[in-house]
């Protein structure tokens, strides 16, 4: 079965909403990853985990869209080769994804990011969302779909950071041409940097995050075999999320007249 949105027909599309197919919209970015990793490197690992993960759940089924590839990705302006929307555009482009997939039969949607400035923008956004259009939209990161996996794998660093030993481990599994070999001597960033106390939130660029290279962690450390493993158990624990029949009841219409004097 294609699972593939941009491959299938519109009747098949429509054969897909009759079956009440779960949407999945891989959510990244384009942005630097140092010298030695694309631009595309949260787009690209994002969708292919998606797909895999829609392989692994077919029997549901389960339908991938392109790659959102525009998130929140200012932080990374001092290094060039970025595009970043702001909030209110992000929050738009969801919104209009959602109207379309309702108008084109789909009730469910998950929101796969691969890209960490999208995080808490998406959790707002998924929970706005399921208000307003009355349909469950899920959505999570891929670092946390296997988090004791990704642990297990790496040798350098507890979890996948920026154009580090994971994410450069994930495109040697996938396509090792992409990976600059010659750049990976000068691809870790000097020291660490002053995040204060780590209980406060503040905006935080990545002159100041990854100072010289605009990498936080070790990609010398990557290997084909890690980013295998880490691949294969991240597409492991999002197909179970699509399985998870609790993920996809129908929102509780907190908003709706009457509500809070106990209407249904």
């Amino acid at each position: 079965m294609e699972i593939r949105w941009e491959r299938l027909t519109a009747p098949e599309l429509r054969r897909l909403a009759e079956r009440d197919a779960v949407v999945v919209l891989p959510v990244a970015s384009l942005e630097q990853h140092g010298p030695h990793l694309p631009v595309w490197t949260d787009s690209f690992i994002g969708h292919a985990v998606s797909l895999r993960a829609a392989e692994l759940a077919g029997d549901l089924p389960a339908v991938v869209l392109p790659p959102m590839w525009m998130g929140l990705s200012e932080h990374h302006f001092p290094f060039g080769g970025t595009i970043s929307l702001d909030y209110a555009t992000f929050a738009a482009v969801l919104r209009c994804v959602v109207r379309s997939i309702m108008a084109d039969g789909f009730r469910k949607l998950f929101l796969l990011n691969s890209h960490g400035g999208n995080i808490e923008p998406l959790a707002i956004s998924a929970r706005e969302l399921a208000h307003e259009f009355g349909i469950p939209v899920v959505t999570t990161t891929i670092t946390k779909l296997a988090p004791e996996a990704i642990r297990a794998a790496l040798t350098t660093q507890p979890g996948i950071q920026h154009a580090c030993e994971g994410e450069t481990s994930l495109w040697l599994h996938l396509d090792p041409s992409q990976v600059r070999q010659d750049q990976l001597a000068h691809s870790v960033s000097p020291g660490g940097f002053p995040a204060g106390d780590a209980a406060a939130t503040r905006f935080w660029s990545f002159a100041e995050r990854a100072p010289v290279t605009g990498v936080r962690g070790d990609p010398r450390a990557a290997t084909v075999g890690k980013g295998r493993a880490i691949f294969e158990a991240m597409a492991g624990g999002l197909a179970a999320m699509l399985r998870d029949g609790a993920l996809w009841q129908a929102p509780d219409k907190v908003w709706a007249p009457g509500r809070a004097q106990g209407t249904p």
